[in-house]
């Protein structure tokens, strides 16, 4: 996501009833200062994402699969799947 840094200052009042648009806005990439009575009292602004990257491959040689993993399921198991 491009980074959109737009400040925009919103006084406490309108930011209490206008939250969800703002943390949508935020969430976008926006920078949102919070005033009261005239001061600036907080920012709102984008979370990084600070999820790992998957790699693939890494878990390569340190999974075996059982012989008969996709064999068909024994009659009372498949039985108790459809008991009510």
């Amino acid at each position: 996501m491009p980074k959109k840094v737009v400040r925009e200052s919103v006084a406490l009042y309108d930011a209490k009833t206008q939250l969800s648009a703002l943390v949508d806005r935020a969430a976008a990439g926006e920078e949102i200062v919070i005033m009261k009575s005239g001061h600036p009292m907080a920012r709102l602004v984008p979370m990084e994402d600070t999820r790992h990257r998957r790699v693939p491959g890494q878990g390569k040689g340190m999974w075996k699969v059982a012989r008969g993993f996709d064999a068909p399921l024994p009659d009372d198991v498949l039985d108790s799947f459809e008991a009510e």
